[in-house]
């Protein structure tokens, strides 16, 4: 087996995959990226949603064990992911790889599986920009090289006012795929 597309992701969550494909889409670019409806979604309920996770999957796909160094699978459910970020002070950074890492050395697998890293990422994001209280401080978890993610609440607008808040510095990269990056990121990564 290979390493899950998003479809099967999708079936191994099916309240997900049903409540995602029920609702109308937005683009309410206030709000960031394109999803479902945020407002009525529950994030908060699909943080809580564990399902079968966490667990292993043993991959047999050759290319995908050489590039992820073993076969040993972990899928960490949606509510670690919050845990892990809201570790992070004030003017320290983690990174979703980061993240994937941590709970790969702490579980004992080869790698924790990329695709629910991301969604859940953004779950936990979601989860808390709908809670009055219990704050996630989202914005300080970026993606690979310390790029801002355009699918956390509010865009990656939202993202750099935050992070310049906390003293970083936001750089622009490209022309017509523009990408937004914290400066010197690695200066301040938290270690987990």
């Amino acid at each position: 087996m290979s390493i899950l597309t998003v479809l099967d992701f999708l079936t191994l969550i099916p309240s997900l995959a049903e409540n995602v494909s029920q609702l109308p889409k937005t683009t309410d670019m206030r709000k960031g990226a394109i999803m479902g409806n945020e407002d009525n979604m529950g994030f908060n309920a699909m943080l809580q949603d564990s399902k079968d996770m966490p667990k292993f999957q043993t991959i047999t796909d050759k290319k995908s064990i050489e590039k992820y160094g073993g076969d040993r699978m972990y899928f960490a459910p949606p509510i670690e992911y919050d845990r892990v970020m809201k570790l992070v002070p004030c003017g320290k950074l983690l990174t979703v790889g980061m993240i994937r890492e941590y709970f790969a050395r702490q579980s004992g697998a080869d790698f924790t599986e990329p695709i629910t890293a991301g969604i859940f990422v953004s779950i936990a994001a979601w989860a808390s920009s709908q809670r009055q209280e219990d704050e996630t401080p989202w914005w300080r978890t970026l993606k690979a090289d310390g790029e801002l993610n355009p699918k956390y609440p509010g865009g990656v607008e939202a993202q750099k006012e935050l992070l310049e808040k906390e003293g970083h510095t936001i750089i622009k990269k490209g022309r017509t795929n523009i990408r937004y990056y914290v400066k010197d990121y690695e200066q301040a990564l938290f270690t987990l």
